[in-house]
């Protein structure tokens, strides 16, 4: 059984990755649900429908990593723009697994969104953690 004060210390050292997971989902969810909302409601094309969420999630995102997260409040232009860059890659990766899983392996447009929101969410952490909001003590 581990003790309390091991979950405590693993939290601790975790707290960064265990946060950003949290406004992961958040902004994952906002993404998923704006998608939802555009393809199911409004009939857009999949593919539109996804940078618009994805533009939706990174603004969320930002902007909830630099409040509670990384508590880092210079450069915010400077790491607005990184962060932005970083989701941007991570909008064209979406855009081509999604592409691929839809088109190519014909999967649901749903199961290959959140297929997709996996595996950018994954590049886009480390990306982030070691270029955006890294400080000079890191």
């Amino acid at each position: 059984m581990i003790s309390a004060d091991t979950l405590k210390d693993l939290f601790l050292k975790c707290r960064s990755l265990i946060i950003y997971g949290i406004i992961g989902v958040i902004s994952a969810g906002l993404d998923f649900i704006i998608y939802l909302f555009l393809t199911n409601y409004i009939s857009f094309n999949y593919l539109i429908a996804n940078v618009i969420s994805v533009h939706c999630g990174i603004i969320c995102s930002f902007i909830l990593n630099r409040q509670f997260n990384f508590k880092i409040k210079d450069k915010t232009a400077v790491r607005f723009i990184k962060f932005y860059g970083i989701g941007l890659l991570g909008l064209t990766l979406s855009f081509c697994f999604l592409y691929l899983l839809v088109d190519i392996v014909n999967l649901n447009k749903v199961t290959s969104k959140l297929l997709t929101i996996i595996i950018v969410a994954l590049v886009q952490f480390i990306l982030n953690k070691t270029i955006t909001f890294k400080t000079k003590n890191a």
